[in-house]
């Protein structure tokens, strides 16, 4: 196809033949084949493909694989002889796994007592709609939840030549940050303090973005801590025309500001030693502060608008 291409543009069959690598016969031969209708001819592969003996067992391994998926090269081979008979080294079913779309990948987390189909029902019927109305500006859209910082040791992993330690703060005072994320601006509106967040760190949240004058509708997404669920907060929702919209219990993965808190952790706090509880609190203040001039290219690559829905089949079986 290369030769048609080049001798369309008028190139003269020494030039064609220098930048295709081939001869002066093989090029005459696809123009010939070209001229008699066998465009068909020019597009096929003759190369010799060796294929597998498992690939006749190949939708049967993978059902079985969907179910049962192992941890080592070594036992994904015991299993396919057992199934089928065939003999494989590590290397030769790693590479048949990789022709079944699988890969190693590292297992994730989530609360046990989380309902898939209730986080997905919710994401389609009441968080998706809000975020298409968002995206239109018809809509503010934040996502609340608050973050208890604990001078401690944030252990991380360092390319290093030996083990090194982080030295462990004394103490176990806490900053705590209550936090509303614009889903699409990512403007933050903070409430922070040293001592604990209740339903009056709340209502001063709801008062902040209130002062902000929005003019479109505005809804607020939680979690179902106590103190966001309480009456108090409620009443003054309702007070300044807020939509509280609280997720299903157990789905920090569909609250989008969760994913600030672990950006925080590993920009400032990880394999990180601050010697007193002012220049750790200092340490997170600054970060939140300069997430629209910093860290805003990171942060509108990590912050989109797209949420891990589980599924039941993902789950590791028992």
């Amino acid at each position: 196809m290369d030769v048609l291409w080049l001798k369309s543009q008028g190139l003269r069959h020494r030039e064609i033949c220098r930048l295709t690598g081939i001869s002066n016969n093989t090029l005459c031969k696809y123009l010939r084949m070209y001229q008699s209708g066998a465009e068909a001819e020019l597009t096929a592969i003759r190369f010799y493909t060796p294929t597998s003996d498992l690939e006749q067992h190949r939708h049967r391994l993978i059902a079985f694989f969907r179910e049962h998926p192992p941890a080592t090269l070594n036992e994904a081979a015991e299993k396919i002889q057992e199934l089928t008979g065939l003999k494989r080294s590590p290397s030769a079913v790693g590479r048949f796994l990789k022709s079944l779309g699988m890969r190693p990948r590292k297992v994730g987390a989530m609360p046990s007592k989380a309902d898939p189909d209730k986080q997905e029902s919710f994401f389609i019927n009441e968080l998706e709609p809000r975020i298409e109305e968002a995206k239109q500006g018809k809509r503010a859209l934040y996502f609340v939840d608050a973050a208890h910082f604990v001078l401690g040791p944030f252990l991380g992993v360092l390319w290093s030549f030996v083990r090194l330690f982080v030295k462990a703060p004394a103490g176990r005072q806490r900053f705590n940050v209550l936090g509303a994320l614009n889903a699409i601006t990512h403007e933050l509106v903070l409430v922070t303090n040293d001592t604990y967040i209740n339903a009056e760190s709340v209502c001063e949240l709801l008062r902040k973005i209130a002062l902000m004058n929005i003019q479109v509708p505005i809804t607020l997404v939680l979690d179902n801590a106590r103190y966001q669920k309480c009456n108090l907060v409620a009443a003054l929702a309702l007070q300044l025309n807020i939509d509280l919209l609280f997720l299903p219990a157990y789905s920090p993965n569909l609250n989008l500001i969760e994913r600030l808190w672990k950006f925080v952790k590993k920009e400032v706090l990880y394999c990180k030693y601050y010697p007193n509880f002012t220049s750790f609190r200092r340490a997170i203040s600054n970060c939140l502060g300069q997430t629209h001039t910093t860290y805003k290219r990171e942060l509108d690559s990590l912050l989109t608008l797209k949420f891990q829905v589980f599924k039941k089949s993902e789950f590791v079986p028992i």
